[in-house]
């Protein structure tokens, strides 16, 4: 099979007599099939691109070269692991039959990723998150399921909607740019809109709809939508690597640690919940640097338990 070919089907720009010519070829041998999916591999792992991070803040500032430099590495290596890390895999669908190869992105605690989507639309996703697509969309929508924090800016195509699922809603647009927050241990759901409109279906009530404008957020409160007014976008710049808190409590800014860094945050010490916080961290500063860092402002001691990934505030 050429790879020209193979590629355009990948870009979801082959004819349907060429999509059926490359399912007749995955199907005739195994080692086709191993062919396609090392070629899917590929190129999937070339269009992903980890996003820039920030400099210039007060940290970096007093950053020695070499320390930066490992840090670059490490991030290198983090999106090495994630390329392997990615899934791939193909099912045979009728009416008409076509080869659709399917990926899963996840991303690793304290790390966040933007890919470019079948369509051209950018997709960063957050620390701890998934994003499972098609190769291509060639259904009457662009339907894809997340689990996690994901920030879109979609390409508009009003014959073909573009849907983001999760286990609590379900999040439709045209052309927009919108943040989905929908963590699977948290009842915490939320989706803001920048621009454009989004329209968000309740997963366990499908009547349960709200239609956003823009500067507005749908949340769930006791299991029902409701839309709040977004003055704040300090929270949405975690897709430039930075973890914001503007008047935050003490126990918000615990929540936050805890879905970026993957553990579990327990207070002890009651005193510390009457303090409010403003200020930035980068995401790969890691948990332990930013504790430290408001230790200078805030009196409290902490200990890890790394077995249970537990942290307790004393």
């Amino acid at each position: 099979m050429e790879k020209e070919i193979l590629y355009r089907f990948f870009e979801g720009t082959t004819s349907l007599e060429e999509e059926q010519h490359i399912r007749q070829w995955v199907e005739a041998s195994a080692e086709n099939e191993r062919s396609f999916l090392s070629e899917r591999k590929f190129f999937d792992a070339t269009s992903l691109l980890v996003c820039p991070v920030e400099e210039g803040t007060e940290k970096n500032q007093s950053t020695p070269r070499t320390y930066s430099i490992v840090r670059e590495l490490l991030k290198i290596a983090a999106v090495v692991l994630l390329v392997l890390a990615c899934s791939f895999g193909y099912q045979y669908m009728r009416k008409p039959v076509r080869v659709v190869a399917v990926q899963t992105v996840s991303v690793p605690a304290g790390q966040r990723v933007s890919l470019i989507l079948p369509d051209g639309s950018k997709v960063w996703l957050n620390a701890r998150s998934t994003l499972t697509y098609p190769a291509f969309f060639n259904t009457e929508e662009r339907s894809m399921e997340l689990e996690g924090e994901a920030y879109f800016e979609v390409v508009a195509n009003a014959e073909r909607p573009f849907v983001v699922r999760t286990s609590k809603g379900k999040v439709e647009a045209l052309g927009t740019k919108f943040n989905v927050e929908d963590y699977s241990e948290s009842s915490v759901f939320g989706a803001t809109l920048m621009s454009g409109s989004l329209r968000i279906v309740s997963a366990k009530d499908s009547s349960d709809i709200v239609t956003l404008a823009p500067d507005k957020k749908a949340i769930l409160r006791e299991g029902k939508l409701f839309v709040e007014q977004v003055d704040d976008y300090a929270p949405y710049r975690w897709t430039e690597g930075l973890i914001c808190f503007t008047n935050a409590s003490f126990s918000a800014m615990m929540r936050d640690f805890e879905k970026y860094y993957g553990v579990k945050i327990q207070v002890n010490k009651p005193n510390v919940l009457k303090y409010s916080y403003t200020g930035k961290f980068r995401q790969t500063d890691g948990v332990d640097y930013v504790l430290r860092v408001l230790q200078k402002d805030i009196h409290f001691k902490y200990s890890r338990d790394d077995e249970n990934q537990i942290i307790y505030i004393e």
